[in-house]
């Protein structure tokens, strides 16, 4: 995708940043400690691929948010916070090569190359674990989680989601996709 693909119009940014202010403050919960100043500083100085990252998550149903700050970098985390898995991102297999393996029935497209298309991270278990203690998500739904290599070698991935007010994780075969399960993903500003 060529970099003028990957940056908003004005019209766009400025759309944009005004849903990411009024979520900022309707869930204050979620950044403790982080000021709406420094959110929008930093979204003025980021990559414009970086705001068009974000307007990917909201387009497919993310409802992105801060959610925290990263102890070694400094750099600011928008990750998704929509209720339920995001919906222009459900009925997904795990990655690229999962989907390859289908010989019918495939889906439109993998978790892992939706999200690298979006230019964003999967969440990994901890993150999942961390974004379920800001709120209580995928009541109904599930979502891939970053899968470690041998698990995955071994044909495997692992999805999340909570019930019972309890946050699980589970195994599938990463070919495997169901219209409940997407992904949630992580940018980092």
């Amino acid at each position: 995708m060529t970099e003028s693909v990957r940056s908003l119009a004005p019209d766009e940014r400025d759309a944009l940043i005004g849903t990411l202010k009024a979520r900022f403050a309707k869930h204050p919960e979620r950044h403790e400690g982080i000021e709406w100043a420094e959110v929008e500083a930093r979204l003025a100085a980021a990559d414009p691929a970086k705001l068009w990252s974000l307007r990917e998550m909201e387009r497919t149903g993310g409802e992105p948010d801060v959610t925290g700050r990263d102890p070694e970098t400094g750099e600011l985390l928008f990750v998704d916070c929509s209720a339920e898995s995001p919906k222009g991102r459900r009925s997904v297999c795990y990655d690229p090569e999962a989907l390859a393996s289908r010989k019918e029935h495939k889906p439109a497209d993998s978790a892992v190359g939706m999200a690298a298309a979006m230019g964003v991270e999967l969440l990994t278990e901890e993150q999942y674990r961390a974004l379920q203690r800001l709120g209580a998500f995928d009541l109904k739904t599930s979502s891939w989680i970053r899968t470690p290599g041998k698990i995955r070698r071994l044909g495997g991935a692992l999805f999340c989601d909570r019930r019972y007010d309890t946050v699980f994780v589970y195994h599938n075969g990463a070919e495997s996709y169901y219209a409940a399960r997407g992904f949630r993903g992580m940018l980092r500003v």
